[in-house]
């Protein structure tokens, strides 16, 4: 690549001159140039240029204050296009070429036509007429319900003050957002992003009525997409629903308030915040509600075994902690030894309560379950090794991809019919052309009742593929984490299998094949790969056990029948009767690179054990059985609900699970060490996070829920959690002072 200089600006413009600001005509195409290498400075310099080629480069963005006002042609064909309201500074741009840009959307074509009023010619057509009609007919529609919204349910405060103003302003236009409703669905990120704009500026007129309504407006890019889910557990109570659209929006571009951006509200009753956002999101139907059926289900229906009724006998060591106090905070336990700041345990609250997988749209499901969740990787964000704030939630039929700081539901995913029972990240490569060097994208995997594979790309809302892994439904999904197209899959016909999925082309092509069948005794619950060999070593916890599988590729043959190398057992197996049944492992995850928590329902407690130092006690023999070294107990709740699956955040030493009461045990171990066991006696929880209790309308206070499942980010900025009531809760980590 070139460095864009005086003398490189001179030899590629024309006429030939020796001054910058003689040029009319530059030709910069194919010199694969970024966003940082064009310096504003000195382009601002060309004052007389009138066409401009910027095409086959890898330009994610515009420079925002380049302003060049004789520009009237502009060529960005083949780059790599995001936000196009960087391009608002061109305000003369009469034609404009962004084809071969795959993350331009339809929604993004829109807002060219607003943000740039001369625009006349578009990727070689005349959109005169859409522009116009956007610029004005549409504009003036949802000014008029944007009105109407405000004098129905606000008004200006007495006395106004900026900070009343700014809370304001917030409100309106969230609500607004969130209500203002105009053209097909296909377009709600633009419609979105034009309300938020238009509501701003009336809000101004009301102070400043002779003010300049062509604000500057925000980049904000969001995508289509529809809302609606079956159900899992039976109990239903009421809450106000909204229909969310999926968005696409670029990690720097997305609002700061944490409360302002979320579909739905429900109000929560801890107190530290007066506007809690609820948003929508997935769930697993079936698993039976405060008074699960004992009876067994089929086989082919996921996530219906094992409900049974607690006692009370059985609660008492729970309720006694819940008795001890009343506050959510109240579980707080210190730990003994001293910390450096890195290893203090944090303080988190409840941010979002979102309600998105609702069926028929229904705000009144109460019922859909939520079952597996994920944080999307940081490598397709900006690459400054950030942390991730998307995260990707199942169940019912449909998936989102929510962001946890504004509550909004970037993406939703249905598939009608379907019942996603499990999801996971990964990053493939994507091939743009023979000229152009291939891309990484991250895409999601998604599996259900069906026992289909979905393959989506969130960030260009394209759900470009399935392939048929079972013909019964899948239960878990794993990828490699250092092999990205490896795919591992397990479903209900009691077989995990790994598969290629390679790449995508620019016109999302792709192969799979199928390489290894591992034969399971049982259904596997989760499928975990150790962090040092994910290519060679697989566990899998599941309704009678945990395994350990060799997944060695032959390379004499592509697909290969294996059966377990061993089965891990634990102590407690040893206390089993015809009442109680230990073997069901429904919680699995590594902490560290050795160190594995483990979790039956009936435990009443979470395994931390050692990896290596297990397998180290039959090396040279295959099949049978040996025992955990187990180095603690982790005490959890006292129940006899399962498949509540545990996680893990090993950069901060974090084992957490929810209960079947709406809580979250969080335990902070960052002191474990597998050369000292410390078995004797459980390890109290550091904190335990009590349901928010957010309140219904008309219907009172929402009793706590079971918590399917958990995720936290890498740095624990965020803890999202999944229940069987079709609510998914965000808590934020409070930051010391």
């Amino acid at each position: 690549m070139e460095k864009i200089t005086e003398k490189v600006l001179l030899e590629k413009g024309s006429p030939r001159t020796d001054k910058l600001e003689q040029i009319k005509t530059l030709n910069l195409s194919k010199m694969g140039l970024k966003l940082q290498d064009l310096p504003v400075k000195l382009l601002s310099r060309l004052c007389s240029l009138e066409r401009w080629d910027l095409s086959g480069n890898r330009l994610q963005e515009f420079p925002k204050k380049l302003e060049l006002r004789k520009l009237r042609y502009l060529d960005l064909s083949d780059n790599q296009m995001e936000d196009v309201t960087t391009l608002e500074s061109l305000s003369s741009l009469e034609e404009l070429k962004m084809d071969d840009n795959f993350y331009i959307t339809v929604s993004d074509n829109y807002k060219l036509m607003v943000l740039l009023p001369n625009l006349r010619i578009y990727n070689s057509k005349d959109i005169s007429t859409t522009a116009n009609h956007l610029r004005f007919v549409y504009r003036d529609n949802l000014m008029t319900r944007i009105t109407a919204l405000w004098e129905k349910s606000f008004s200006l405060p007495d006395p106004i003050t900026a900070e009343k103003m700014s809370s304001l302003e917030k409100n309106f236009v969230n609500t607004a957002r969130h209500q203002v409703k105009f053209g097909p669905s296909s377009v709600s990120d633009f419609t979105k992003w034009r309300v938020e704009i238009l509501a701003k500026e009336y809000l101004r007129s009301l102070t400043e009525p002779k003010e300049d309504s062509n604000s500057q407006e925000c980049a904000e890019v969001k995508e289509n997409g529809d809302v609606s889910t079956p159900s899992k557990r039976k109990r239903t109570e009421a809450a106000s629903g909204i229909n969310l659209m999926p968005r696409k929006q670029l990690r720097s571009d997305l609002p700061a308030s944490p409360v302002q951006n979320s579909p739905l509200k429900i109000s929560l009753r801890p107190k530290r915040q007066s506007e809690t956002q609820t948003s929508i999101s997935p769930l697993r139907t079936d698993r039976a509600l405060s008074t699960p059926p004992k009876t067994q289900p089929k086989a082919e229906t996921p996530r219906r075994s094992l409900k049974v009724p607690q006692t009370k006998e059985e609660k008492t060591p729970v309720e006694r902690r819940k008795d001890s106090s009343k506050g959510r905070n109240a579980h707080v336990l210190p730990i003994t030894k001293t910390l450096n700041k890195t290893q203090q345990p944090v303080r988190l609250q409840p941010l979002h309560v979102l309600q998105c997988h609702s069926k028929y749209d229904s705000s009144e499901d109460f019922s859909t379950q939520l079952w597996a969740c994920a944080f999307q990787p940081c490598s397709e964000f900006s690459g400054d090794g950030g942390e991730s704030r998307l995260v990707a939630t199942c169940g019912g039929d449909s998936l989102c991809v929510i962001d946890c700081e504004t509550g909004v539901v970037m993406k939703k995913y249905k598939v009608p019919g379907e019942e996603f029972f499990s999801l996971a990240w990964s990053t493939v490569l994507m091939s743009r052309g023979e000229k152009a060097p291939a891309q990484l994208c991250s895409i999601l995997a998604a599996g259900g009742r069906r026992g289909l594979v979905k393959l989506i790309h969130p960030r260009n809302n394209v759900a470009y593929g399935e392939f048929r892994a079972s013909r019964k439904s899948l239960s878990a999904l794993r990828f490699n984490h250092q092999q990205g197209n490896f795919l591992f899959t397990g479903s209900y016909d009691n077989k995990i299998m790994l598969w290629d999925i390679g790449g995508v082309d620019s016109s999302y092509n792709f192969k799979v094949v199928q390489l290894l069948v591992l034969e399971v005794s049982t259904t596997p619950l989760h499928i975990c790969l150790p962090p040092t060999s994910p290519s060679t070593q697989l566990l899998s916890a599941c309704e009678r056990g945990l395994h350990c599988y060799n997944t060695q590729l032959s390379t004499n043959s592509t697909t290969k029948s294996r059966s377990k190398e061993m089965e891990i057992t634990f102590p407690i197996y040893e206390e089993e009767d015809d009442d109680h049944d230990y073997h069901t492992i429904d919680g699995l995850s590594f902490l560290t690179d050795d160190i594995v928590a483990s979790k039956s329902h009936m435990h009443g407690f979470i395994y931390l054990w050692s990896w290596s130092r297990t397998r180290s006690q039959r090396p040279d023999k295959r099949g049978g059985a040996v025992c955990a070294v187990v180095l603690a107990e982790l005490q959890w709740a006292n129940t006899e609900i399962p498949y509540l699956a545990l996680n893990t955040c090993p950069d901060r030493a974090y084992v957490v699970c929810g209960d079947n009461e709406g809580r979250i045990w969080t335990h902070h171990v960052p002191n474990i060490q597998t050369t000292s066991c410390q078995k004797e006696k459980p390890i109290p929880p550091t904190e335990v996070l009590e349901w928010p209790s957010p309140m219904r309308k008309g219907l009172g206070q929402m009793e706590g829920p079971s918590i399917n499942s958990v995720a936290m980010d890498s740095e624990l900025l965020y803890l999202v959690a999944l229940s069987d009531k079709n609510l998914v809760i965000i808590w934020r980590r409070e930051e010391s002072s």
